[in-house]
């Protein structure tokens, strides 16, 4: 298994444990784990199985952790480790999903 693949499928791991433990005594927690932890639990399942598609859809989503960690890292101050860490998973999660790409794109061709 190749390096980013790894890494996405750590992060996305580690994210889901992430939320699962953010929202453990939220009143709302079925709904929570089903819009917070699953996403990224499935994308896992993807990734390991080497599916560009979860990678692709692990970078959309990535993109929308960024933006909520940001919101709650500002915006809820008895919160706000939980939204940095999710801004750190986020980012990494957006770099290894789309680094097969860059790499293809912008290294070293073969001769």
């Amino acid at each position: 298994m190749k390096k980013p693949r790894i890494t996405l499928a750590v992060a996305l791991f580690a994210l889901s444990v992430l939320f699962s433990l953010w929202f453990h005594d939220d009143k709302h927690r079925l709904a929570a784990m089903l819009v917070f932890v699953l996403p990224p639990l499935l994308m896992l399942v993807g990734a390991l199985r080497g599916s560009a598609t979860a990678a692709f859809w692990a970078g959309v989503f990535g993109l929308f952790w960024f933006c909520h960690g940001v919101v709650v890292a500002y915006g809820r101050p008895g919160e706000r480790g939980y939204g940095w860490a999710e801004i750190v998973l986020a980012l990494v999660i957006v770099v290894a999903s789309s680094w097969p790409g860059v790499s293809a794109r912008f290294g070293r061709k073969k001769t």
